[in-house]
């Protein structure tokens, strides 16, 4: 990976990885590598978090970002929201970004996939999603806030995407269905 992210360099552009968890070094040699930004969300809250992943728990996403910081690579760090948390649980995960004051807050709505355990989770209100992107604004105003996944709430209504820094666009990357992808 380090040497990808060296040739990414040489070309003249910010370098972005998304690989998990890290390991004590491993956020060094990407840092030496030239890496500009790691991307690791925290996904939820800390108390939603065991309803949605087993694999590991928060602090093992919180380590990963204090090295990827302590190696004086920039945080990617944001969430998904409309997989079944309150209200409640979206304003802590907010926070929780917020102590942390990441570089770049990529805010997610869910997009359900047919077939997968979250696919039947009742969708959050465009309002709730613009209201969550606006909490991410207002804690976060040196922040890149950015609306990633489900920003088609925010095509229905342009003037609702003032909030965000930035706006990912297209869907090819994550069809919904194969009659999608074609």
């Amino acid at each position: 990976v380090a040497e990808l992210v060296r040739a990414v360099k040489d070309v003249g552009l910010e370098a972005c990885v998304t690989l998990g968890m890290l390991a004590d070094g491993q956020a060094e040699t990407l840092q030496r590598a030239g890496l500009d930004y790691y991307n690791h969300n925290l996904d939820c809250a800390p108390d939603f978090y065991g309803e949605v992943i087993s694999t590991r728990d928060y602090q093992d996403r919180l380590d990963t970002l204090d090295r990827v910081r302590g190696a004086g690579v920039k945080v990617c760090s944001g969430g998904i929201v409309g997989m079944g948390e309150s209200r409640r649980q979206r304003a802590a995960l907010i926070a929780q970004l917020a102590n942390l004051q990441p570089d770049s807050v990529p805010i997610n709505n869910l997009v359900a996939i047919p077939g997968t355990p979250l696919a039947e989770k009742e969708k959050i209100d465009n309002f709730e999603f613009v209201r969550t992107i606006a909490a991410a604004r207002i804690t976060m105003p040196k922040s890149w806030v950015r609306l990633s996944a489900g920003r088609e709430v925010m095509s229905e209504a342009p003037v609702l995407a003032r909030p965000v820094s930035s706006r990912e666009l297209g869907n090819d990357a994550a069809p919904r269905d194969a009659s999608d992808a074609g």
